[in-house]
Order: structure tokens, then C-alpha cells, then sequence
């Protein structure tokens, strides 16, 4: 059985451009996934040299 999990995209937000995409288990409490969610934006950020505040997620909601 498969864990059902929630899909993001990390945005700068100067150019619009999606930057990364990151899946995270829907079982996880509400402010865990708030705290890995902002891991994930700093390394984001650190990767491609961006400054931290520039950096958005945003769920990729299924339609």
C-alpha cells in the first residue's frame, strides 16, 4: 500500500519560475511538514544561490 503524500513547488518569486518540486507524507502533523517544508526552501535557496526571502512553496493541489 502506497502512503498517500502531498506534492510542492518551490517558486522564485522574482522570476516566476519553479525551481523544485518535493513530495511529503500526508500522515505527517501539520507544523512538521511547515518545518521540513522550510528546510527544504533554505537548501533551495542555497543550491541555486538565491536569496532566502525570494524562495515561496506553494502545494500542487490534484485537480
Amino acid at each position: 500500500m502506497e502512503t498517500a503524500v502531498k506534492h510542492y513547488k518551490f517558486v522564485n518569486s522574482k522570476t516566476g519560475n519553479t525551481i523544485y518540486y518535493y513530495s511529503i507524507s500526508k500522515e505527517m502533523a501539520s507544523e512538521d511538514i511547515t518545518k521540513q517544508l522550510e528546510l527544504i526552501r533554505a537548501e533551495v535557496a542555497m543550491s541555486n544561490g538565491v536569496f532566502l526571502g525570494t524562495i515561496y512553496w506553494e502545494e500542487i493541489k490534484e485537480e
